[in-house]
């Protein structure tokens, strides 16, 4: 009977031991807050000391600046901490949000290349990582996110809504990797005033949902054939200025 009950004891231990860790291991509210302390903790320069008097574990993280929560599981949904002047690289922490779905880091000092944990989130909708310091070459994971999206208001026409990838105003630098060619809803493509070379991928100019190309100020070559709009039914607007393409400016342009 005692090595039944010291049997028995050790498996009761050894289940409840996998439920704890098991439940440790599932991501959580805790989680999301982990991490944007993190992102917090690396911030260099706050001069308006928004994250750094906001972000305090005293309080819920739904209510933190920039910060929104889905009702259902309580968790971030959301990371807007655009225009607030903040500076550093962004931790690899930024993959542990699994039920982030929108982040908007525009208009700050961000550097470093582009956070490497964004095919991670699989949940994707709204991304703008533009007017930073992002330097190295342009990834080409965005082809793994085809549903990134951002509603953004066009001066012209009847357009309001599209999608968008607004990466403009930062040093990428390298190649425009031909996967973003697989992003078959994208409607706007903004690369403008960086640091890429090369030739235009043709398989970009097989979207046939882009309405707005802007490549302006880098530093691309090749030459434009006349063809390169035949399946751009819908395009709208086209600059290319501030390169270095041969040939005359095409008529069908």
């Amino acid at each position: 009977m005692g090595e039944k009950s010291l049997l028995h004891s050790v498996a009761a231990l050894l289940f409840f031991h996998s439920i704890v860790t098991s439940s440790m291991a599932i991501p959580s509210i805790k989680t999301d807050q982990t991490a944007l302390l993190v992102i917090k903790s690396s911030i260099s320069h706050d001069p308006k000391n928004i994250i750094s008097r906001n972000w305090s574990s005293s309080a819920p993280i739904c209510t933190w600046i920039g910060i929104n929560c889905s009702s259902r599981h309580q968790r971030v949904t959301s990371l807007n901490i655009s225009y607030m002047n903040l500076e550093d690289r962004i931790p690899s922490e930024l993959g542990n949000f699994s039920f982030l779905s929108s982040l908007d880091l525009r208009n700050n000092s961000f550097y470093g290349t582009l956070p490497q944990e964004l095919p991670i989130l699989r949940r994707w909708r709204l991304i703008d990582l533009s007017c930073n310091s992002f330097s190295g070459p342009l990834p080409s994971f965005f082809s793994s996110l085809p549903n990134l999206r951002v509603p953004f208001q066009l001066p012209i026409g009847n357009l309001s809504k599209f999608e968008h990838l607004p990466l403009n105003r930062n040093f990428l630098q390298g190649k425009i990797p031909k996967e973003i060619g697989n992003l078959h809803h994208l409607t706007s493509l903004n690369l403008a005033f960086n640091k890429l070379t090369g030739c235009i991928p043709l398989p970009i100019f097989n979207l046939s949902t882009l309405r707005v190309i802007t490549l302006t100020s880098n530093n691309l070559t090749g030459e434009l054939l006349a063809s390169i709009c035949d399946n751009l039914s819908v395009l709208q607007l086209l600059y290319l200025y501030g390169n270095q393409f041969n040939g005359t400016i095409l008529s069908s342009l």
